[in-house]
Parts: structure tokens; C-alpha cells; sequence
């Protein structure tokens, strides 16, 4: 039986730790930071904690000891020194219109002199926050905290307003310079957000901040890890099918040993008791989507995309990398790892169960005219798949092409390229929660797509006939021997040679073969 409460959109440490509520220890995590820096930014995705680590900061250097007992801080931290803390939140307040942004600064500035009882300025919000921390100091004899939560949304809130989102950007540069301005001032900074805006374009004045992002000693600083689950959450976890839950949320990576869950998905899972997409289903991810299609990327390339670090920190108003889009906003995380030539390359792939169905859903119906049948021809795949049916899974695909209208094709952009037949073929199939790798590497080459079911193992190799000629698909499958890798399965591995037709615009062959 639950002995404490699930903390449920709380984001306030004092109530977590007062009123009985589930909390998993990140304090050594504070600790760790605070000896071995004092400027700090981090990236996560939404829903991830950030705003509840950046609250035990506060109450951290505020010297709120009796929150603290038992935690692992406790009896590692000075408590007779307290400090000052300027703690701005961006994630209330609206920012859609020109000036908005500076009215609701200068308006959390004021109420924080004003809690304070220190005068505050007229002026632009960089002058009231360099009064504030010169008065703060000055008032109590500690330098001051500074911890800003949330620092991107009001850029973010306006991507689809690129001149309204450069005035908030300019003006938030200005803002965050003065930390550094203030540096006599401050002991101790932390900024956090969804995005990781490129230091060129907002971080240019504050530029001697430590990136803990993509630190493998800080990789679970936000999210639950399995040793989490296991130990904090055991009296829920007995509940569920533990294997479930790992593939259903488990996974994202930024580089360290652990993976870890959302917390958002496993306390709603508690509350609920059933699998679903909690977290996705929070964020329509409609910029994500246009920004895919308008590109025309085929959704198999996003499981395996390779990249490198500069290119996951390749995001502005004006270049957004894909790649940074997919990994900042927690559809995609770091899969693997590796130094070549003296550069680290990434290669990403969705973190878990939930990312990947529910991205590959919202694709489908962006791609189609109709998506009302995506949910039944994916019921229809895994009954065909458990009867071994693969003819009838040629039937299925080629009356669906068959039923999108011709203009489709021309109206869609991503039409204009072949990877719109590899999408919709592919994202079916993910959708529907089918086990599915893409460009998996055997020794002689990589396979277009892997499918396992059961038993059986499923390969599949797209071609456009008008560029490769008939029966090239199945050739390359027999030729590249892709079913050696298989073969320890165990079960029975079906060769799937997968060719479209530009002009006919639909399948015109569905060839399979038992591997021998």
C-alpha cells in the first residue's frame, strides 16, 4: 500500500517535503554543482523536474534545514549561512505581444524588492535586476543566488512571430548579460529551459556559464532512474508489469550510465494504472511537425539520425537544426556515443515506446488526407503479422495508396521526395507499436527496416522502381545476406522487398521470401 502521495504537478519543494509527498533525492546532485562551479545552464525537455530542482536550490541556499532531514545534503551543508535569492520564472505570464516580455520582468523583479524590503528601479528589467543584486548584497552582506527557470519560453512562445521572437530573445540577452556584469555581486547562477539557444545569439554576455546538458555526471539530475523506481516508488511499482514500464518510458540518455523515465509518465501511470501517452499527449507538437514537413525529412531517418554536439546546440530564431529540435524537445536522445577523428558523434533514436507511437501517429495525420483508418490498419497489422499473412499485408498497403488522391501527392511537399512512401510504410508500422529498427547495420550494409513479432523477424528493403529497376529490392536482401545477423532469433526471417512507383503512385510489388 502507498504510504506517501504522488506529487503530481507540484513544483514547490516545501510542500513535497511537508505534506507527505513521494521525493526522489536530487540533493546530492546540488551539492556536486555548488563545489565544483558557480554558473550553471541546463537543458531538459518539458515536464522533466527542472522547476522543482531549481525550487530546492532555493530552499537550499535560503538554509530551510528542517526540509532537508534525511536527504543526502543534510549533513553536508553550512546552515548558519543563509543567502539572498533572485529566482525568476518565465513559465506563467503571456509574451505574445511587442513589450509584454519587459512588463512581466519588471513586474517579478519588483515583487521580489519588494519581499525583500529593498528598493526597487524605474528603467529596463537589466537596470531593476543590477539595482536588485547590488541592494541585496549590499542589505544582508551575502553575495546573491540567482536562479532563473523557464529561461526560453518567451521565445519559444512566439517561434511562429520570428520578428516578435528576435525582440524577446535581444531583450532576454540583455537580461542574463547583467549576471555577469553583476559577477562581484553573485555567488552562485542557474539557468534552465527546454532549449539550448546557441551562445552567439542570447548567451554573448554571459558566456562563462558551465553546460551541464550533455554532462555524464549530471545526467540524471532531472527524471527517475530504474534505482529510483525500485527503491522510492516500490509500493506503486508492485502494481505493474515492470518490463512495461521500462519499455513503454524508459530511455532517455544524455550520455550517462542511466537512463532515466519522465516523471510525469510514471506518476501519471501510478494515478491512472493504465499505459498511455501521458507525456506526449500534454504538448501538441505542431512547430515540431510543420518544421519535419516543410524540410520533407522521412520519418525513418529520425531513428538514427547522426550528429554532432554542435549541431544539437544548433538552435535560434533564425536555424533550427533537426536535429537539435527532435533532441531539446525530448522526441529524440542520445542512443550511442562515439569519438572519431577527434570529434564525438551522437546518434539519436527515440527514447522509448510512448515517443515513438505517438510521433509516428501525429506524423500519419499530417501526411494523410484521411487518417480516421490509421488506428484500424494498425489493429489490421498485428492480426496479419500473428498469422504470418504477409500477402494480405501487401493487400493492406497497396488499397491504401491506392485510396490517396493524386493531388495529394503534388500538394503534400514532402511528396517530393521518395521518402513519402518510406514514411507513411514506416510510421504505420511504428505507430501501431510494432518492435521496428531502421537502417539496423549487419556486416555487409544496413537493412531499410526491421520488423520483430513473436517469432518472426521481417526485413524489409524500400526501392522506387523507376531509379532501381525490378526486383532490386530483393536482390539486395539475398546479395548483402541482411537475414545472417537474424539468425539466432530463432524464428523464421521473411524477406520483404518493398518497390513504389512514382508515376503509378502506389506499390507495385510486395515480394517475400523465407531466408533460407
Amino acid at each position: 500500500m502507498s504510504k506517501h502521495k504522488l506529487p503530481i504537478g507540484i513544483q514547490t519543494f516545501q510542500t513535497i517535503r511537508a505534506d507527505g509527498y513521494y521525493y526522489v533525492d536530487k540533493t546530492a546532485f546540488a551539492k556536486q554543482l555548488i563545489d565544483g562551479g558557480t554558473r550553471y545552464f541546463l537543458s531538459r525537455p518539458r515536464r522533466f523536474g527542472k522547476s522543482l530542482f531549481v525550487d530546492t536550490l532555493k530552499e537550499l541556499f535560503e538554509g530551510n534545514r528542517r526540509l532537508f532531514t534525511g536527504l543526502a545534503i543534510h549533513d553536508n551543508w553550512d546552515w548558519e549561512v543563509r543567502y539572498p535569492v533572485v529566482r525568476l520564472s518565465f513559465g506563467g505570464g503571456s509574451f505574445l505581444a511587442p513589450g509584454h516580455l519587459h512588463e512581466e520582468t519588471s513586474l517579478r523583479l519588483d515583487n521580489i524588492a519588494e519581499d525583500e524590503g529593498v528598493d526597487s528601479v524605474q528603467g529596463t528589467g537589466p537596470a531593476r535586476l543590477r539595482q536588485l543584486l547590488r541592494s541585496l548584497h549590499r542589505q544582508t552582506g551575502q553575495q546573491v543566488v540567482v536562479l532563473v527557470d523557464e529561461y526560453d519560453k518567451p521565445i519559444l512562445d512566439v517561434m511562429d512571430n520570428p520578428p516578435l521572437a528576435r525582440a524577446n530573445r535581444d531583450y532576454l540577452r540583455s537580461l542574463y548579460a547583467t549576471i555577469k556584469d553583476c559577477d562581484e555581486h553573485v555567488r552562485f547562477a542557474f539557468l534552465t529551459g527546454v532549449s539550448k539557444f546557441t551562445k552567439v545569439n542570447l548567451f554573448s554576455g554571459l558566456n562563462n556559464l558551465i553546460d551541464i546538458t550533455l554532462d555524464p555526471d549530471y545526467s540524471a539530475i532531472c527524471g527517475y532512474t530504474d534505482s529510483d523506481l525500485d527503491s522510492v516508488f516500490a509500493p506503486e511499482v508492485a502494481a505493474f508489469d515492470r518490463d512495461a514500464i521500462r519499455r513503454w518510458y524508459n530511455g532517455y540518455s544524455w550520455l550517462g550510465d542511466q537512463k532515466v523515465y519522465n516523471p510525469f509518465d510514471i506518476l501519471q501511470l501510478f494515478r491512472g494504472g493504465t499505459f498511455k501517452a501521458h507525456w506526449f499527449e500534454t504538448g501538441t507538437p505542431t512547430f515540431l511537425i510543420d518544421t519535419l514537413l516543410g524540410r520533407g525529412v522521412p520519418t525513418p531517418d529520425l531513428d538514427g539520425l547522426v550528429t554532432t554536439e554542435d549541431l544539437l546546440s544548433s538552435f535560434d530564431v533564425d536555424r533550427i537544426a533537426t536535429e537539435a529540435l527532435l533532441f531539446q524537445t525530448g522526441y529524440l536522445t542520445v542512443a550511442e556515443a562515439e569519438s572519431k577523428h577527434g570529434r564525438w558523434r551522437y546518434r539519436l533514436g527515440y527514447p522509448n515506446l510512448e515517443v515513438r507511437m505517438s510521433l509516428n501517429d501525429y506524423v500519419l495525420r499530417e501526411l494523410l488526407p484521411d487518417a480516421g483508418g490509421v488506428l484500424e490498419r494498425g489493429d489490421r497489422m498485428h492480426e496479419l503479422l500473428a498469422a504470418r499473412d504477409v500477402a494480405g499485408l501487401e493487400a493492406l498497403f497497396q488499397a491504401f495508396f491506392a485510396s490517396i488522391p493524386y493531388n495529394w501527392h503534388v500538394n503534400n511537399d514532402i511528396a517530393r521526395f521518395e521518402g513519402y512512401y518510406a514514411s507513411v510504410f514506416y510510421s504505420h508500422f511504428a505507430a501501431a507499436g510494432l518492435d521496428v529498427q531502421v537502417e539496423d547495420a549487419t556486416s555487409r550494409g544496413r537493412v531499410d527496416m526491421a520488423v520483430r513479432f513473436n517469432e518472426d523477424v521481417y526485413l524489409f528493403e524500400f526501392k522506387v522502381i523507376e531509379q532501381s529497376g525490378p526486383g532490386a529490392a530483393m536482390a539486395q536482401l539475398k546479395e548483402r545476406r541482411y537475414a545472417d545477423k537474424y539468425r539466432g532469433s530463432g524464428g523464421p526471417i521473411h524477406l520483404v522487398a518493398v518497390e513504389f512507383s512514382r508515376e503509378r503512385r502506389n506499390v507495385v510489388a510486395f515480394e517475400v521470401e523465407r531466408a533460407n
